[in-house]
């Protein structure tokens, strides 16, 4: 038995979203309200064979814009439900986590962990922001298609493009905060969370000495004996200098580790110690002070200046600097050069030292394109919610499964397979210059095509 249904029937001018939803997917004939008897005077019933007659019936001028309005209104309402509930659990799973790891991984007591949650948050918020935008459009759009709802609408000649523009349009705004917290969690949440770990590194300490009775940096190491109270007891701190240096070793009866916050540096009060360095010994009597950089003492040693903890703002000043610096090297090394070959030096210029100058100006050349990478990368991180959206929309739709976690594991299958290892790979190869640094938009320009096309085939078929 066909269905007689029009644009006014399925406006939520006469009906409730919940009611026109429920009377296009049923579809139900000829149930229309006395409101819509010019729609129910298109229903006629054949007295043989019992068969249902239907014409579409036209929607006044100044009843449709305000439908569509309120179908927009609607679809609106749906994802923004979805996205929030689910935006809320996924953050607060990914928060915890990432806390937990840390705390563990450094020690962290009870307050320093406290403190590391707003710094950890815009993190968590990046991770996801994509997934849960698109967990929204997979389970609203996958449910109205399977309600055949989308097809309802297009037999009465309202296009698909309808339901999806509210989709769209929600993720590029997402989108937009979404670049925003990419730059607040990669330099103001890591800056915050290198400087939480900081001044607790004296408890991290503490706490790693307590339990496996040594704890190590780059930099130093300190083992003991036991630990009673704030006394580590016959203690060895050893330094690591150069890699061709030999080390530096001070042992003592006990020490005590002193936090100096004005001087952002760990003081170790020695008491009755001796140090061993080379070929050269000898003893230190009474108490004796040694001071650690805060950024030596830490596991964890953050740096402000590296590509990946400063603001998209900054980043025209960094590169500016970075590329001077560059250029430094390059005169340095050719003076010397010029210098070594007026003096008749030959050897000097095939010696080992030139080969730390290469290193050096690599390592220079290779942070100036991390510098360039970091407004590319922030973006493209961004706009994976809307790309995410254009494939999982009209896939949904497409697929017509009333099962939320189906819908999105389909879904979500082609961005896993397609786009993060175009995205590891445009990254890659970007930090090392072999790729210019737009290259890392590569997956999110595929996914564009590629969601084109699909809303090309739900918009046609």
């Amino acid at each position: 038995m066909a269905t007689c249904l029009s644009p006014i029937f399925l406006s939520p001018i006469f009906l409730s979203p919940a009611s026109a939803r429920t009377a296009l997917s049923t579809g139900s004939p000829c149930h229309l309200s006395q409101r819509s008897e010019s729609a129910a005077a298109n229903c006629r019933w054949k007295k043989r064979g019992h068969l249902l007659s239907s014409r579409p019936t036209a929607v006044p001028a100044d009843q449709g814009e305000p439908a569509m309005r309120l179908l927009s209104r609607y679809i609106y309402a749906e994802l923004l439900k979805v996205f929030l509930v689910t935006l809320l659990g996924m953050t607060l799973v990914l928060l915890l986590a990432g806390i937990a790891q840390e705390a563990v991984r450094q020690g962290l007591g009870l307050w320093p962990i406290l403190r590391l949650v707003p710094y950890f948050l815009p993190n968590a918020l990046v991770f996801a922001v994509p997934g849960t935008i698109l967990f929204a459009v997979c389970s609203v759009y996958g449910r109205m298609s399977a309600d055949n709802e989308i097809l309802a609408a297009k037999s009465v000649g309202i296009s698909p493009v309808a339901f999806l523009a509210p989709g769209l349009v929600l993720a590029f705004l997402i989108s937009l905060g979404a670049v925003w917290l990419n730059d607040v969690a990669a330099s103001w949440g890591q800056r915050g969370v290198d400087r939480v770990v900081l001044q607790s590194v004296e408890q991290i300490a503490y706490g790693l000495l307590r339990t496996h009775r040594a704890y190590s940096t780059s930099r130093f190491s300190i083992n003991v004996v036991e630990v009673d109270g704030r006394k580590l007891v016959h203690p060895t701190l050893t330094f690591h200098a150069a890699e061709d240096a030999p080390p530096f070793t001070l042992v003592a009866e006990e020490a005590e580790l002193r936090l100096n916050a004005d001087k952002s540096a760990l003081s170790i009060v020695l008491t009755n110690s001796e140090f061993d360095w080379d070929q050269w010994a000898g003893d230190i009597p009474g108490v004796a002070v040694q001071e650690i950089p805060l950024t030596a003492a830490a596991r964890k040693a953050g740096s402000a200046s590296s590509a990946a903890n400063v603001t998209m703002q900054e980043i025209p000043q960094q590169i500016a600097r970075q590329q001077q610096d560059m250029q430094l090297l390059q005169q340095q090394f050719a003076a010397q050069a010029a210098y070594e070959m007026l003096t008749g030096d030959f050897e000097g210029l095939v010696s080992p030292k030139w080969n730390t100058c290469q290193l050096q100006l690599r390592d220079a050349r290779n942070q100036l394109y991390r510098l360039e990478l970091v407004t590319w990368r922030r973006w493209a991180n961004g706009f994976s919610c809307l790309f995410f959206v254009m494939v999982g929309a009209p896939l949904a739709i497409r697929l017509r499964n009333a099962d939320v976690w189906t819908s999105f594991g389909l879904c979500f299958l082609p961005i896993l397979l397609v786009y993060y290892p175009l995205l590891m790979y445009g990254l890659d190869r970007a930090k090392c210059g072999a790729l210019p640094p737009y290259s890392i938009w590569l997956g999110n320009v595929v996914l564009l095509f590629g969601g084109s096309w699909l809303i090309y085939r739900v918009v046609r078929t």
